[in-house]
């Protein structure tokens, strides 16, 4: 009688153990799928995570659109506000001077997210008579300033056109009417206003005598003013020129670093210890002194068993 109750006892607990431990098993497998979704991310929600502002996507017009002015099938001009001839006018020189803001991710912006901040670029007395230079100022965001924030096509490129990549980058005057021995100058760029902590000078793309190259990189192929120069002359057959000074939101002052703004990090943490982020560390280490101090390296499946083993010794007991 002893061995079939015996038995039977030593039956049960296994049974009971087996499912139990199973049971937790299929807890904590459960929560894979669940844990490893946290770490899948939408890829819009990732890009708009990762900046202060978003890009501004605006197509280059269209051979037929108002704004498309002219191309000889090596350069593509649109119509500029900001396009002015000189009077008298005294040779073929020409040029632009202009400005691309980056969000943090590089991307095209129109300074929504820096209101009341202006940028001003020396010119000079040799572009005196531009109405918009001597100094070039440019506000912010140009969206409210500007009936054309923007006006040119300077940076990416697509087998669909000779330059650009199709979608509008930068704001900037344009020059005509100059001597062709003329020099232009410009001087560095100085930013001011509400949100001037959160634009950085990244550097000045400049190229003369020819033709503007899209293929550049606004970021990698910027250099500093003094390697750039600050000036250009004209050459005859090289009457053309251009700079580009490129400013990019800076990722510490905006918020954003890592790819995650401070906002949303501290908006997590909030939500994950209700209002505390001392709170979430305390609990993670109440679950470390809960489970790992008392049994530590064994977990729940071996309290089970220690549990079920006591139980058999004192059913045993019991029948003897």
């Amino acid at each position: 009688m002893f061995r079939s109750r015996s038995a039977l006892a030593v039956g049960l607990v296994a049974l009971l153990v087996l499912g139990l431990v199973g049971a937790a098993g299929a807890v904590g497998a459960g929560a894979s799928p669940a844990d490893s979704s946290l770490s899948v991310s939408d890829p819009d929600s990732e890009s708009d995570a990762n900046v202060s502002e978003e890009a501004y996507a605006e197509p280059a017009p269209e051979a037929g659109d108002p704004y498309y002015e002219a191309s000889d099938g090596n350069w593509v001009s649109y119509v500029n506000p900001r396009d002015e001839y000189r009077s008298p006018y005294l040779g073929d020189g020409s040029g632009k001077i202009g400005v691309v803001l980056l969000n943090e991710a590089g991307e095209p912006i129109v300074g929504e997210s820096v209101p009341n901040t202006t940028v001003t670029i020396p010119t000079g007395e040799t572009t005196s008579w531009h109405s918009h230079a001597d100094p070039l100022t440019v506000q912010y965001p140009l969206t409210e300033h500007y009936d054309r924030p923007l006006d040119g096509d300077q940076f990416g490129t697509t087998d669909d056109l000779p330059q650009g990549d199709g979608y509008m980058d930068t704001h900037s005057i344009e020059l005509h009417g100059h001597p062709e021995n003329a020099t232009i100058e410009y001087g560095e760029a100085q930013i001011e206003g509400e949100h001037a902590d959160k634009i950085e000078v990244v550097g000045y793309v400049q190229q003369a005598h020819d033709t503007w190259d899209t293929s550049v990189d606004p970021i990698e192929d910027a250099v500093s003013y003094e390697e750039a120069g600050g000036e250009w002359t004209y050459e005859p057959g090289g009457s053309h020129g251009e700079v580009m000074i490129v400013l990019q939101l800076d990722a510490d002052e905006t918020g954003v670093n890592d790819g995650n703004s401070s906002d949303d990090g501290n908006s997590s943490d909030d939500d994950n210890s209700n209002g505390s982020t001392d709170d979430s560390d305390e609990s993670a280490n109440t679950d470390d002194e809960d489970g790992g101090d008392e049994l530590p390296g064994f977990g729940v499946p071996a309290v089970l068993v220690a549990l079920a083993a006591v139980a058999l010794v004192g059913f045993r007991r019991r029948s003897t």
